[in-house]
């Protein structure tokens, strides 16, 4: 599969759960969206991603990715210590000059 480096970024840090990797691969503005949640700003995208990573230990397996202009779509599994482990997740992605805008986490 052939994924930006950005998003090969993302993954490998959220499988190393390493919050900071994870945050640097956003813009300074950047929004996250999950569970019901935005999240503004690397600052705020590290906490948050601190915090889930403790609360579910989750890592992902790029399943499928499809891109549209600047925007993106990656199926992953994601498994961890979350009810129902292992799910198949959307994250949709901006991405611009090699960094992530947005991203919307969808089940």
């Amino acid at each position: 599969m052939n994924l930006p480096e950005v998003i090969k970024d993302l993954v490998n840090a959220q499988n190393n759960f390493d919050s900071t990797a994870y945050a640097n691969c956003f813009s300074e503005t950047a929004i996250a969206f999950d569970e019901g949640k935005n999240h503004t700003g690397k600052t705020e995208i590290k906490s948050w991603i601190e915090e889930s990573n403790k609360k579910y230990k989750s890592v992902m397996k790029p399943l499928e990715y499809t891109e549209n202009g600047n925007t993106s779509v990656l199926s992953a599994e994601c498994s961890g210590t979350f009810e129902g482990s292992p799910i198949v997740l959307q994250f949709h992605f901006e991405i611009a000059d090699g960094k992530i805008q947005h991203l919307k986490v969808t089940g």
